[in-house]
């Protein structure tokens, strides 16, 4: 049976779009696209333009970036009528029938390549939405790439208007938002309120493009983030709660609560639900309460990214009482600041307590449970509470206490850890059961319990579990590409902990040295230690210690900002280890957490809190959270998973054993050596036999990534030796630098993501190629030519190394060759890059008739702020504008590589 086409494809779909009362109208280019746009305009704003006054329109939508357009789509122009008036155009109604919503396909557009874009929606002619489709049997991927391709040869003018991108083979279909820099990683499936893929394009088209929801998910659901200059788009899980409070808040009493597991966009929710509350005139202020000072900076820093001074500070309870009897509507204080307002100031907010207030609750399972919560809803009497949460409190794991059920009344929606792992939103768990006071060679995956106190605090074991981290701590994180918790059962165990740790690392080399920070509530426990020291004096000898590392000057009077510099640092990958007992476990957010090392008990919320904090996307590398845990806690992860899930949730929670993962690896050499026995085999290939090397080696790095942090890994359990693998890894790279460095033609290799990062080797960097210069002996011809070989190969199998191999060959064969040797290899090389760098610029300048100084200018603006903006005034030749776009697209990417390969 044929595969349906694209072209059968695309007229379904216009079809649909019409029985949903689109209008289909056949614009076919860019001048086109301007006569429907100025029809459009005309009669939304109920006005005539003459030609002087639309030429206007154009040049106030022609200027800015995409963050900047999204923001004119929302606004409004002033433009001067031919008679010296003023009025104002808008480009968008807030009422969604007051629009007009078109839709037109194969509209072509000049850039580098010519191109048609499959099917465009016109929201009052302004193109705000594309689809991208491939015929059934393709990946979605294939239709990612190509609007990739588009944003960079294309896209222009009014089409960096669209909102939302959308790709679709028939059977699968997904959306994403028009960010600046697009990731595969964040396009979405639409899905129902009970979290049910809607795939198929007919079914997506009925639900997503529908025009009510079109206009809502344009108007309401797509968030401008002013701190990044960026867009972002909601999941369909996100707009799913916050339609859900909205109909609680604005037609009923009811209170409510909605469940979405750690790391899969509280905040953003949260946000997006206040905001709206805010804006309705019924509502009367709209209050988000937080537990403790720190969530309370960490929220409101998160809020304001989505606009600046959208939220109003609360620095203390004076000021929150000034804000309650302001105009202003939405605040973010902390439930310990309210409570006090609200049992100890009444008399100060006699105007407020009747008013129209919506309470929304960061995290429901925290002390909103106690007497506070009880001190603000006796108060104020015109309330209702909503609250959020990635572990409710169940009847299960209340330990005495109300349940979330009890507090905030019925479940508004659900998205489990199940669902987010499915979505590909979070990642998985990866749990490994270590038992080394009962054997300090044999893992047990089965730890048997031991609450002997003297056993589990003793010493030796503590110096074992040390040994163990310190041993396996580069493969659990990559060679420190990621970081990591050590979380630990009181504070008198981590002051041992720290103490063993800083006695080994002073036996190491200082490549190999841990950095390590300790971080606690100190006066918890104001009980001596063994060498008679308080909780306050071990704290303050750790910030010395973390002082001289980092260069601060920290004290326990200044705890507050320690904490914030460890939590810092800690998201910028520039801390090992972060040793805590409570601290960190809950609401702390790092991309670069991949590792939690366990030595305490925990079980239900506490357990999967924890153990999300090392679930967080990023990139191809990071497939789970590694969990390595010293006690037996296996009934209680799968108890709380169990709970916080489902019965049958375990095998998508946790990933599977290291035998499972090899047994998978050599079904997918199998496969592989079907069609390729050797690397001889992809010298002379066909373009269908280098997609299927690179599909089916792409799959091989991708179980190879994951197998590499188990501590059991040794490539004697692969069927395909590590030689083997480097020597394709070459051939894999080879390839991709083909398919990219030809800009001047496309190629359908394009299409694929190679997904480089699972290729690098941390270890492997300039550092590295350095030390083995130094030890390059040119006194000795033939070890001199083996160790030559030897670092080229090296750094043509590392993605990031590869480009600079020549220029290090190039500089063994005139500075090392021939010599006894060179005493400061660094400080050589460094003068010999800068040197040939300068040789590489002024050719540039020369062959292409540059102005130099506008070269240099923009290097050294590149250089400092990775921004690179090619000026006409650049090229001394004159050219014409299609000549002058593709002169400053090839100077762009030459720029990029030279700088790259100097860096």
């Amino acid at each position: 049976m044929a595969h349906q086409s694209e072209a059968v494809l695309e007229e379904e779909l216009m079809d649909e779009l019409g029985s949903l009362d689109y209008e289909l109208v056949d614009i076919r280019n860019m001048d086109e696209l301007h006569d429907n746009l100025r029809l459009q305009l005309e009669d939304l704003n109920n006005m005539k333009f003459s030609d002087r006054e639309f030429t206007q329109v154009l040049n106030h939508l022609e200027g800015g970036s995409i963050y900047n357009k999204a923001q004119k789509l929302r606004g409004r122009m002033e433009l001067t009528r031919d008679n010296g008036e003023m009025e104002y155009v808008k480009f968008l109604d807030s009422r969604w029938c007051k629009n007009s919503f078109q839709a037109a396909h194969q509209i072509s557009v000049d850039g580098k390549f010519k191109s048609r874009y499959d099917v465009t929606i016109l929201l009052n002619g302004l193109p705000v939405l594309q689809v991208e489709l491939k015929r059934r049997g393709k990946s979605l991927k294939e239709a990612f790439n190509q609007i990739t391709r588009y944003k960079n040869t294309s896209y222009r003018g009014l089409f960096q208007y669209i909102q939302i991108f959308i790709i679709s083979n028939g059977i699968d279909t997904k959306y994403f938002a028009n960010t600046r820099d697009m990731n595969y990683k964040f396009t979405f499936f639409w899905k129902d309120k009970d979290n049910n893929k809607i795939t198929n394009l007919k079914e997506f088209t009925n639900s997503f493009l529908e025009k009510y929801h079109l206009h809502k998910m344009i108007k309401e659901y797509i968030v401008l983030v002013d701190s990044e200059k960026d867009v972002k788009i909601l999941r369909s899980y996100q707009v799913h709660a916050v339609e859900a409070i909205l109909h609680n808040a604005l037609h009923s009493k009811q209170n409510g609560y909605v469940w979405h597991t750690t790391g899969s966009g509280k905040t953003l929710t949260s946000f997006k639900a206040s905001q709206i509350l805010s804006q309705k005139d019924e509502i009367d202020k709209v209050i988000f309460v937080v537990d403790r000072q720190d969530l309370d900076s960490q929220t409101l820093a998160e809020f304001n990214k989505f606009g600046d001074g959208s939220i109003n500070d609360v620095k203390n309870t004076s000021t929150l009482i000034k804000q309650l009897n302001s105009k202003n509507k939405l605040i973010v204080t902390t439930i310990q600041k309210l409570s006090i307002a609200a049992k100890k100031r009444q008399h100060q907010l006699e105007d407020v307590k009747d008013k129209k207030i919506i309470l929304m609750f960061d995290e429901c399972h925290r002390s909103q449970f106690g007497q506070m919560h009880r001190d603000i809803a006796n108060f104020f009497t015109n309330i209702q509470t909503f609250g959020f949460t990635g572990t409710p409190i169940f009847k299960d794991n209340a330990n005495k206490n109300r349940t979330t059920h009890d507090i905030f009344g019925e479940e508004l929606h659900h998205y489990l850890i199940k669902d987010a792992i499915a979505d590909n939103n979070v990642l998985g768990f990866s749990v490994e059961y270590w038992g080394e006071y009962k054997n300090q060679t044999q893992k047990d995956k089965e730890v048997e319990q031991i609450d002997i106190k003297e056993v589990m605090d003793s010493e030796k074991r503590l110096t074992k579990i040390v040994d163990f981290i310190i041993e396996h701590h580069d493969s659990k994180t990559y060679n420190r590409e990621f970081t990591s918790l050590f979380a630990v059962s009181s504070i008198e165990v981590l002051n041992k902990y720290y103490k063993i740790f800083q006695e080994k690392n002073k036996q190491l080399p200082d490549d190999k040295k841990l950095k390590i920070a300790a971080i606690y509530s100190h006066n918890d426990n104001m009980q001596l230690d063994d060498e008679n020291k308080t909780s306050l004096e071990n704290i303050d000898q750790q910030m010395t210690d973390y002082n001289k590392l980092y260069g601060t000057n920290f004290t326990t009077e200044t705890f507050q900002n320690y904490y914030q510099d460890v939590s810092k640092k800690s998201k910028e990958n520039k801390i090992d280890i972060i040793l805590v007992v409570n601290m960190f476990l809950t609401g702390f957010d790092n991309k670069y957490l991949n590792t939690l090392y366990l030595d305490k008990n925990l079980e239900y919320h506490n357990l999967i809190q924890a153990f999300s904090r090392t679930n967080r996307i990023f990139n191809e590398k990071k497939s789970y959270g590694n969990i390595v845990s010293f006690r037996n806690i296996k009934e209680q992860t799968d108890e709380a998973i169990r709970l916080f899930s489902d019965e049958n949730a375990e095998s998508t929670v946790l990933m599977k054993p290291y035998k499972e993962y090899v047994e998978d690896f050599n079904i997918q050499v199998d496969k592989f050596k079907e069609k390729i026995n050797d690397i001889s085999d992809l010298d002379n290939t066909t373009l269908d036999e280098t997609m299927y090397f690179v599909e089916n080696f792409r799959e091989l790095l991708r179980i190879l990534n994951k197998l590499k942090t188990f501590t059991d890994f040794k490539y004697s359990d692969l069927k395909m030796e590590e030689q083997e693998i480097e020597d394709y890894k070459s051939k894999y790279l080879d390839i991709h630098e083909e398919a990219k460095v030809a800009p001047e033609k496309e190629s359908i290799l394009e299409d694929i993501d190679f997904e480089l990062g699972l290729i690098q080797k941390d270890d492997i960097n300039l550092a590295y190629i350095i030390n083995l210069l130094n030890n390059l002996d040119p006194t000795c011809e033939k070890e001199f030519e083996e160790n030559k070989k030897f670092i080229i190969k090296t750094m043509q199998r590392d993605p990031h190394l590869k480009r600079k191999s020549q220029l290090i060959e190039k500089f063994i064969e005139e500075n090392i060759r021939g010599t006894n040797g060179i005493n400061d290899t660094e400080a050589m090389l460094e003068n010999y890059m800068d040197q040939e760098k300068k040789k590489e610029i002024d050719n540039l300048i020369t062959s292409e008739n540059l102005d130099a100084d506008k070269v240099n200018e923009i290097i050294i603006e590149y250089e400092f702020s990775e921004r690179l903006k090619i000026p006409n005034e650049i090229f001394k030749n004159k050219m014409g504008l299609v000549e002058r776009v593709q002169q400053k697209k090839q100077l762009q990417i030459t720029i990029e590589e030279l700088i790259y390969k100097y860096s």
